[in-house]
């Protein structure tokens, strides 16, 4: 929930705000939604260490989650990866 939420904001924030901001003069927009983006990426920071040791993922798969983070539809494939992972070992 927390990957859905953050990666929908990055998305909100590049192709909303940022063309709102540079194409409308409206450069609130992008202190406001980049705002809640920080708080929800420090979220999935905070959810992924708690994960990472939940199921005590190595160090190679917990970085591929953080760097999911830092692309667009990133935290959208690795949660889509997380569910079917999760499927093939119920």
């Amino acid at each position: 929930m927390t990957a859905l939420a953050e990666g929908s904001s990055f998305l909100l924030l590049l192709f909303v705000a940022m063309p709102m901001k540079y194409l409308m003069g409206m450069p609130k927009v992008v202190t406001v939604v980049g705002a809640i983006h920080g708080i929800l990426f420090l979220l999935y920071g905070a959810q992924l260490a708690r994960l990472r040791t939940a199921h005590q993922w190595d160090n190679r798969f917990s970085f591929s989650a953080f760097l999911a983070s830092l692309f667009p539809f990133g935290p959208f494939l690795f949660d889509k990866h997380l569910r079917e992972k999760e499927v093939v070992t119920n």
